[in-house]
Order: C-alpha cells, then structure tokens, then sequence
C-alpha cells in the first residue's frame, strides 16, 4: 500500500483508556498506562490503535459527553501525555486514530450552559430547541437510545432539548454552519498534534429532521414489545438525514489537507446498515465505515456471506472496516459459545474469520486473549444503559472490565481497586498466562496477524464466495487462496477440486486431494491450482 494508503486493509486495536492499565494507582486507566504497554499492542503485528475518548468530560457516560473539545481529561493525564503516546506509538510504527463525539457533548459544556440561558445568546442556536406541543408534551415522538423520550424540558428558555442519549448529552444543530465550522476547528488541533485519523461517533446522527416529524413505528413485525423501546421506531427523521453526507464531505476534506490521515465512521444503524456504510464511504466522503452488523448473535455461512456481499456489490467504490466486538456489546467468545466446541477454539476461528476478510479489520482489547464477558451484580454496574435496562438487555460494564495482564490480583491492572472488578474467569485469561504458550489465543493472534501482514490476497484480493454446504463457509481472496472455515462444533468433510497445499495457520485441517477434513471449527488457508 502507498502511504496515503496504509489504513486500507489495516488492523486497528480498539484501546478502552478507563481499562488498560493504570499507572498511579487510583485504579482507573490512564494515558501514561497505555503508553507503558504500547510494545505489546506493536508486538501483537496490528498497524493502528484506536483510543476510546481521553477528554475533558464528567465521565457520565465515560467520556462520550464532551465537557472540552481540546484537552485531556485529568482522569487519564494532561496533553503532554498524549504527546508522549504519540511519539511511543509512532516509534513503534503504530498509527492512532483518536475518537471524535461530535453529535453531541457534555452538559457541561459550557457553550450548551450559554446556550440554555435564553433564546437570543450567541449560542442559541447551536443546539436542537423546540417549543413544547400545545398540551405540554415533547415535540415529537423521538425516543432516547438510553431510554425515554429524545427531548428533555428547559425552564429557562421553556423549550425542549434533543438528546438522543443521556438527558446530560444535548445533541448540537448542525444545520448551523458555526457549529460545523468549530468542530473543524476542534478536529484540526488533533491533527496538528500528530494523530493519525479520526473515529467519528454516531456518525449517521448528525442532522434532525427541522420539521420535527414523528418516526413511524420499525416496519418489522414485533410480536412483543422491546425492552428498549427504541428499537420498535423507524428512525427516518432523527437521524439518518441526507444532510449528514455533504457534513461528512467536509470532515474529508479537513483529513486530505493532512498527508496520510484516515477517517473510520460508526454507523448505528439497525435497518440499512451496510446499504449506509456504502453511502457513507463514496469517493469524497470517509474512508472507512463500521457497523454492529458482525456484533450479533448469528455464526452461519449465510450470515458472514451476505454482510460482506451485500456491501462489495453495492458499494465496489466504498470500504468497510469489520469488528466482531467493541466497547458496546458483548464479547464474541461469550455471544457465540455455543457454537465453539472449547472457548479456545472458537476464540482462534474467529481470529481467523475476522482476519481473513476483505476490508480493514477492528479488535477490541482482549478478544485476542479469548476474554469473555464478566458477570456483574446491579450493584456493580457503573454503565447509564446497563443501569437504566436491567437486566436486560445486558449494559456494557460487562465487555469493559480491565485488561488482565497476569494472574495477580486485579490482573495486574491497578494496585487500588479497579473502577470495575476483575474476577477469576477473566483473570484465568491473561497476557503473562498465554504468552509463552504456543497454542493459547494471545499466539494464534499473534500468527494469523503475521500472515495476513505477509499475504497480499488477505489484504487487498477480491473476496469472491464459494458454493460450499453448511456449516462450511469458504471464498477465495484474489486468485490463488482459499479461506475455508467450519462454523459448528461438529467435524465435517468437503469435497473441493483445485485445492493444492494447506498454508499459514490453518487448524484442525487436512487435505488428501479432493477430500478436506475439518475439524470442530477447524480453519483452512490453502493455495489453488487456479480460481476454484
């Protein structure tokens, strides 16, 4: 790849400051603490980081409720920490990319506290205002990802404000061009600063309907109402707007006065997803987009098949990055263990999947260690979400639990008490623990990362599918490697003509001519005579 060019195909690890490693004891992660264990993130062989937001923020929804635009937070150290880990990481050969929450900020803020304080302040405008319907009620019938109405009462200016998430998250009016243009403006010191690319939250929330209109109810049959009812509307008129395009154009224009700087989109989106990531990714908008397609409960041929179909055929010109977990669900080895026949195993196919998959890739911290989801009381949950759906569906404390480092107590995190508990099944997963052991998760990463740097076709070949039976998943990349996987616990057997040699970190594989043999979640990387 050219150098304006390194993020297509790349790897990117999800860094979650709160819980990678503290380094002054308060038992919170911190700036300094990633930057300690940088080595190990480079020595892993993935090309980027990705650092879940490290701003100013009173932390109610850990961070994503910007309190200041273009400091650090003192929770996580000060800017010359950041300088710092920017220096590291580039030394190390390491990209990062640094979250960007611009929908929406901290009440705190303290334009919003201008904003609030009448309607004819110089920041009136620069947040989502409405007069309340005749009767009192909200202006319209949109509903807040965390629960409840979108819109939040204001007895000083007698008006609602929209908040798609926490009431304390009012969402910023971005058909106001001033607000476009400051957050250029906050976007543009990170990048003097050296950061390598942007993650832009929420990124299809920007714009509101100005009319206010209702969103009519999800078109897909529920026979039952939904815990978060969120999910029972069609979100046509509070997020989704076409305006956000020619916003985004403009976010890509500020990236290409930079050399070399990407930009990656998050696109919550449960309807069109991959249809929006295409969208969002054409020539002249972002460079890369993701979704929550992959972050579900499916682990079929089918399901794999289509998501990265469905958006080749109709983005060819677009990029997608693939995750299977994040900061926001559940981990993979936990929502799919019924269909691994030991945590181990599964753990490594997925690491093979995910790895395997035309398009740039996201790990979250852990998963190549085989982490699962911790178990926690009410009592221990610190998530708004979690909190305000107990208990289900299940919050996020559980994916964001400390990085297990070794077997001591809190895994080496913290010598305090960690902002979150780490307890013996995840403690039984740590670094020190899998490092020297050839077979452990943490090495399978370690050489199905290696191949995938070593193998052009897993980085930039044409992904085409192959016509195989369930539950075998299998496609060529490029013209020459087969990538086939058997997603069950069970053994099977396939015949397929053309296959020469079993390459890489294949599992549980053999080929005796026509006839493969794989194993419970056995995986196959194998050379080809010619397209199969």
């Amino acid at each position: 790849m050219s150098a304006s060019d390194w993020w297509k195909g790349a790897v990117t690890y999800q860094v979650y400051p709160r819980s990678f490693q503290d380094s002054n004891g308060d038992g919170i992660g911190d700036i300094q603490g990633i930057t300690r264990r940088l080595p190990y993130i480079a020595d892993l062989g993935v090309d980027a980081i990705w650092l879940s937001p490290v701003f100013t923020s009173p932390m109610l929804d850990m961070g994503y409720d910007v309190s200041d635009y273009t400091d650090i937070d003192p929770t996580f150290g000060t800017l010359a920490d950041f300088a710092q880990l920017i220096e590291k990481a580039h030394e190390l050969g390491l990209k990062v990319i640094v979250d960007q929450v611009l929908s929406h900020c901290s009440d705190q803020h303290p334009f919003f506290r201008e904003s609030r304080a009448d309607r004819t302040n110089p920041k009136a405008d620069w947040f989502v205002w409405a007069d309340p319907k005749p009767d009192g009620s909200p202006p319209s019938n949109w509903l807040s990802v965390f629960g409840g109405s979108a819109w939040a009462w204001d007895a000083r200016r007698k008006q609602y404000y929209l908040h798609n998430f926490l009431t304390q998250q009012p969402d910023f009016n971005f058909h106001n061009p001033d607000v476009q243009d400051w957050h250029l403006a906050n976007m543009r010191f990170w990048l003097e600063r050296g950061v390598d690319g942007v993650r832009l939250d929420t990124v299809n929330y920007f714009f509101h309907d100005p009319l206010l209109r209702d969103n009519p109810p999800d078109h897909r049959e529920k026979t039952t109402a939904e815990a978060n009812p969120y999910g029972m509307q069609y979100h046509l008129y509070d997020k989704n707007r076409p305006e956000n395009l020619a916003w985004i154009e403009r976010i890509r224009a500020l990236l290409d006065a930079f050399p070399n700087r990407t930009s990656v989109g998050e696109m919550g989106e449960s309807h069109h997803a991959i249809q929006m990531m295409g969208e969002y990714t054409a020539p002249g908008r972002l460079h890369q987009c993701y979704s929550f397609e992959m972050m579900g409960y499916d682990y079929t041929p089918e399901f794999f098949r289509s998501r990265i179909k469905d958006f080749f055929d109709g983005a060819p010109d677009g990029w997608p990055m693939w995750a299977f977990s994040n900061h926001d669900v559940p981990r993979h080895a936990t929502r799919w263990a019924k269909d691994g026949i030991t945590q181990d195993a599964l753990a490594k196919q997925a690491a093979a999947l995910i790895l395997s998959f035309e398009g740039s890739i996201c790990l979250w911290q852990a998963e190549e260690l085989g982490q699962t989801d911790t178990t926690l009381s009410f009592d221990e949950l610190t998530d708004p979400q979690g909190i305000a759906f107990w208990p289900e569906p299940v919050g996020r404390d559980n994916t964001r639990t400390p990085m297990v480092w070794d077997s001591i107590p809190n895994g080496g995190f913290t010598t305090a008490k960690p902002w979150l508990p780490v307890k013996a099944p995840q403690l039984a997963r740590n670094v020190a623990g899998q490092d020297q052991d050839p077979d452990s998760v943490l090495n399978f990463y370690r050489q199905m990362l290696r191949f995938r740097r070593e193998m052009l076709a897993l980085r930039s070949g044409k992904t085409r599918f192959l016509d195989l039976p369930d539950p075998v998943l299998g496609f060529m990349r490029g013209d020459g490697m087969a990538c086939l996987f058997n997603l069950s616990p069970a053994p099977v057997i396939v015949k397929i003509a053309g296959l020469t040699d079993l390459i890489g970190p294949s599992l549980d594989a053999n080929l005796a001519g026509e006839t493969l043999t794989l194993g419970p979640n056995g995986v196959a990387f194998a050379i080809t005579s010619g397209p199969l």
